[in-house]
């Protein structure tokens, strides 16, 4: 299901400098942050009457490490061993740095979400990648407060 880098799935034709397999899981999830940043304002824009002030808030509701933590946490049993595997590596990565916002523990399910989404972008599984914000986004958005 993963192969190789395709320049014609890709946003831009620049290829990662090693085969996806040996990227690390924390350049991964630096992929798959902004990949998912850009998703979730592309939502947010297709929605009626949003101001910036009230876009802004509602994206960071829905990209911070603690919405990111909660979002992997829906997806587990929807992802296949593959994925769980490659969302396992993001969160045992060791970034080195200190969260602001989130706890330690909610900091490495953001990674491993992200690592997910930068692994799914650059093995060229597109689709997956909008099957899964698409529910994240729904879940989000429709879940109790």
């Amino acid at each position: 299901m993963s192969g190789p880098f395709n320049l014609e799935s890709a946003w831009f034709p620049y290829e990662p400098s090693k085969p996806v397999r040996l990227l690390s899981p924390l350049v991964l999830a630096y992929a798959g942050d902004a990949i998912y940043e850009v998703a979730v304002r592309q939502y947010l824009i297709s929605l009626p009457n949003l101001r910036p002030n009230h876009l802004h808030r509602t994206a960071t509701g829905l990209v911070s490490a603690k919405a990111q933590s909660t979002i992997l946490t829906y997806l587990e049993p929807m992802l296949t061993d593959e994925e769980k595997d490659v969302a396992r590596q993001g969160r045992n990565a060791k970034s080195g740095t200190i969260p602001k916002n989130a706890d330690v523990l909610e900091y490495r399910h953001a990674t491993a979400f992200e690592c997910l989404i930068g692994h799914l972008y650059y093995t060229g599984q597109q689709a997956r990648i909008q099957e899964l914000v698409d529910s994240s986004i729904q879940y989000m958005m429709n879940r109790p407060k």
